[in-house]
């Protein structure tokens, strides 16, 4: 065994004991399979960094230090890594943000009247991988067709084997061949090379679920059926076809929602079992339920949806008449994917502000086209560009101090939870926005209209030439290539309003 693996392992039982605590307030410490393997290489390349020639000395007795700390020196240890990785938050100093809660200093609706500037344009989600046109009845009958010549043989999302679907059960009852799945339920990890490498060995790739390398076994875990994912569009499509955001002119302007979703696995792929909606700004719930999915369920993926058996067990049939919020155990359920659709429907007009995390999974979960989008993934984006994104919770936890999906890999996703996290993600970039604005002069007239340095309404933020210059300048700040100080921008935008 590598001393990294050994490192790593002793990380692993030390946070498993503060998942074993199952302290509220400890929550925030709790750290993820994934982050657990980060801590382990950083401070291996630590160690190779500061102490080059005495390097597998120094990392055996960090080794035999960790096997020896106590759960409470482990969690003052796992405070200051993160503070030392992440920083500190953006805005935990400042009075303004306690808890973790976001104050921009603006009534909901300038915030609202701020959000067209964070709208993201045609050529992003495109690029982004949304669908922007329904397919074509020719493209769902092609797919259908090559469905039936397939006659359900699929490859294995988790262990890529091959094996055999029945949509509606096979003559004996039987959902799927092949029988059990054995997996890893985490990506594999190759450690990066060092210059230490001849002294320690060459380091293989390997599985941080577990610990073995590649290779080693089959897998750690063991699943009772295979599961895909169908990515194609006009398969999707030949299941439950796309539907654009329907017109309501019989009703006001609708104010932005912020929607996510968590999707389990069937016999049709993996589809939409809960669908959750809240309000923006104000982050109140308006939509909850539980959603059957049209294929049998062949895996609920409980690690990542938060979604169980008997969650769909206990649940009641949704009622319109139903607004209060209730922990996800008890939550209504719907007959359908497009029900469920519909619900959210009522919510939209084409002008609706969409607010999300990688927005697109959501939307072809539901089978949505919608126009108006305001994608996190999008306004925080990732240096490498596409397909490269900062997962919802390192955002979370950087930008708004608070730490969602803490459960070790136990207790899985619950959408409430992110959607609240993206509108305040969101929230902190208009706020961003409203200040960079109020240094060219900008400001708010009753009834919440943007007047610029002239007094005149901006229009359309792809004509707002000032817009575009305090754009340019969060990219070179973003990147570190323009002074944060610098306020020859301001000038500039100023000149050109």
């Amino acid at each position: 065994m590598s001393i990294l693996t050994k490192l790593h392992d002793a990380m692993v039982q030390l946070n498993k004991q503060v998942i074993k605590e199952n302290d509220p307030s400890k929550k925030a410490l709790i750290l993820s399979s994934d982050e657990v393997v980060t801590m382990a290489l950083d401070e291996e390349e630590k160690a190779a960094k500061e102490h080059s020639s005495v390097y597998a000395n120094v990392i055996k007795l960090r080794i035999t230090k960790l096997r020896k700390m106590d759960r409470e020196e482990w969690e003052t240890n796992v405070s200051t890594y993160i503070v030392a990785k992440f920083g500190p938050p953006a805005g935990s100093n400042k009075p303004e943000d306690p808890d973790g809660e976001v104050i921009t200093g603006l009534s909901p609706q300038e915030e609202i009247s701020l959000l067209p500037k964070l709208y993201a344009s045609r050529e992003q989600l495109n690029k982004a991988g949304y669908v922007t046109t329904a397919p074509t009845s020719d493209d769902i009958e092609a797919a259908k067709r090559g469905a039936e010549a397939a006659q359900g043989w699929e490859q294995c999302e988790r262990c890529n084997g091959r094996f055999q679907v029945f949509p509606g059960r096979r003559e004996d009852g039987l959902l799927a061949t092949g029988g059990h799945c054995t997996y890893h339920h985490a990506k594999p990890l190759r450690p990066p090379k060092k210059k230490t490498d001849h002294i320690t060995g060459h380091k293989e790739s390997y599985y941080p679920c577990c610990n073995e390398t590649i290779g080693t076994s089959a897998g750690c875990t063991k699943a009772e059926w295979h599961v895909f994912k169908v990515s194609e569009v006009k398969r999707l499509a030949a299941v439950l076809q796309y539907k654009e955001t329907p017109r309501q002119p019989n009703k006001p302007t609708l104010p932005p929602i912020c929607f996510d979703c968590e999707m389990g696995y069937t016999t049709l792929g993996l589809e939409l079992i809960r669908l959750t909606a809240v309000s923006w700004p104000e982050g109140n719930k308006v939509l909850d339920v539980l959603v059957k999915p049209k294929g049998e369920i062949l895996d609920l993926n409980s690690r990542y949806s938060g979604v169980r058996p008997e969650h769909f067990a206990n649940a009641t049939p949704h009622s319109p008449s139903d607004t209060k919020d209730k922990p996800h155990q008890q939550l209504p359920v719907v007959d359908s994917p497009s029900a469920a659709r519909d619900l959210l429907f009522q919510l939209l007009q084409p002008e609706t502000p969409l607010i999300g995390h990688a927005l697109e999974n959501d939307l072809n979960a539901c089978r949505i086209i919608h126009p108006t989008i305001v994608d996190t993934a999008l306004l925080y984006p990732h240096p490498g560009g596409l397909p490269y994104r900062f997962g919802l919770r390192a955002l979370t936890r950087k930008y708004l101090n608070r730490h969602i999906q803490a459960g070790g890999g136990e207790l899985g996703h619950d959408s409430m939870e992110d959607a609240k996290a993206t509108g305040d993600l969101v929230r902190v970039k208009v706020r961003e926005t409203w200040n960079a604005l109020k240094r060219v002069g900008y400001s708010f007239e009753k009834g919440s209209n943007l007047i610029s340095v002239q007094g005149k309404v901006p229009i359309h933020p792809g004509y707002d030439r000032a817009w575009w210059f305090l754009l340019i300048h969060q990219a070179f700040q973003h990147f570190r290539l323009w002074p944060a100080n610098d306020f020859r921008v301001y000038r500039i935008c100023a000149r050109y309003n």
